[in-house]
């Protein structure tokens, strides 16, 4: 299993070695403008990128009831995967603009659909652009389709049932990555409701990254965690945040310190909120 990071002279390196075997995946995305990131992938992208888009290609149906970015079916997933020529073999990496807050969920996707050689380009396009590589603009060459299946998953998820029914409990502690002004359930402009699940405490995901938008270094990531953490256990903690996005760079974070095995709750704050009766926070 790759380390989930790679950085971008790393993957300059992998692109000459083995660069029939690598595919880039662009995932760049503004939830205040979902068409942005397709935009801009046309403006400039890493060589040969494809890109998936969050609301189309990385979320399933929305019902009303589960969450702004629903997790798809796993095998419309990787059917889709496929399309863009994955592979059982391939070297998939993710990026974006965004401190690989959207990069992430692709990463978390991918290891749930039992693909374990999948990492995020640190830094994203900055990065990129930062250690002279080259960009690709215009319309993209189509890859030609892969065959990906979805295997045994290598994440845990929890749904919202088993979530609320530990409510209280003791074996398990929320972690939230939303900013803290929305934890505290104030400036809430994506979602109908404002506040968070009882009993949940805040890592902002941002956090994670370091001034130069790259993650922090894997011992640091590892103290800060630790201390959040206390005496419990990585599977202890259940990840989430607004619609199941950016709670999957707390895993990655968690990942590279060596403090794997959290379960994201993937329905996040957009599914909580639109369930009947579910408990609400503030302050």
């Amino acid at each position: 299993m790759n380390r989930p990071l790679i950085s971008a002279t790393e993957l300059q390196t992998l692109l000459r070695e083995r660069g029939d075997r690598v595919l880039l995946v662009d995932t760049g995305f503004d939830l205040a403008d979902p068409a942005a990131g397709e935009r801009a992938h046309a403006q400039s992208r890493l060589p040969g990128a494809v890109y998936l888009h969050l609301d189309r290609d990385l979320s399933g149906p929305r019902t009303g009831h589960n969450g702004r970015h629903p997790l798809p079916e796993r095998g419309a997933l990787a059917a889709r995967l496929a399309a863009v020529g994955a592979g059982p073999h391939s070297t998939i990496v993710a990026y974006d603009a965004s401190g690989g807050m959207y990069a992430a969920r692709l990463w978390w996707m991918l290891r749930w659909l039992g693909h374990a050689d999948a990492q995020v380009l640190d830094g994203g396009l900055a990065a990129w652009l930062a250690a002279g590589g080259a960009v690709d603009v215009g319309v993209a060459a189509a890859r030609p389709p892969g065959r990906f299946e979805a295997l045994a998953p290598l994440v845990s998820a929890i749904d919202h049932d088993a979530l609320r029914a530990g409510l209280g409990q003791g074996t398990q502690l929320i972690v939230d990555a939303r900013s803290p002004d929305r934890f505290r359930g104030e400036n809430e402009t994506l979602d109908p409701v404002a506040g968070r699940i009882p009993g949940a405490v805040n890592r902002f995901f941002r956090d994670n990254l370091a001034a130069d938008g790259r993650f922090k270094p894997a011992a640091q990531l590892s103290d800060e965690w630790r201390a959040l953490m206390g005496p419990r256990t990585p599977a202890d903690l259940v990840q989430q945040c607004g619609s199941g996005v950016t709670a999957c760079h707390n895993l990655l974070a968690m990942e590279l310190a060596g403090l794997s095995g959290s379960r994201l709750y993937a329905g996040s704050w957009s599914e909580w909120c639109a369930q009947p009766g579910a408990p609400v926070a503030v302050g």
